[in-house]
């Protein structure tokens, strides 16, 4: 069974760099398709970022949320079987609690999640 932990985040003032970690254990990373969402008191889940597993597109093409584009990262590590999110000139809109989560080869069904890490950012 997969399971998904978290590690990183914190507080940070605007402007600086944050990296989360999603490591996995139980499979291997490269089967599923995997995301970053993230959710702020009073709102909506957000979907951050989506990487494909390695059997939909081998190029491993990601996909950002517009109000991430340009600013974060999401990359895997199929060796470390871990998963992460490179957060670069943070805003206090991305003050959120952040989650990885997991889906079988496509990105249609997020079933496995990670325990969550809160990232906040100052002004």
């Amino acid at each position: 069974q997969l399971q998904l932990v978290q590690s990183g985040g914190g507080s940070v003032q605007a402007g600086g760099s944050l990296r989360l970690s999603c490591a996995a254990s139980g499979y291997s990373l490269s089967l599923y398709c995997m995301g970053w969402f993230r959710q702020a008191p009073g709102k909506e889940r957000e979907d951050v970022a989506r990487i494909p597993s390695d059997d939909y597109d081998e190029y491993n093409t990601p996909t950002y949320a517009n109000s991430v584009k340009g600013r974060f990262t999401i990359s895997r590590d199929n060796a470390k079987n871990t998963l992460y999110l490179l957060m670069n000139n943070l805003e206090p809109g991305d003050t959120a609690m952040y989650y990885c989560a997991a889906s079988w080869v496509t990105c249609t069904n997020f079933s496995v999640w990670g325990q969550g890490t809160q990232v906040t950012v100052s002004s």
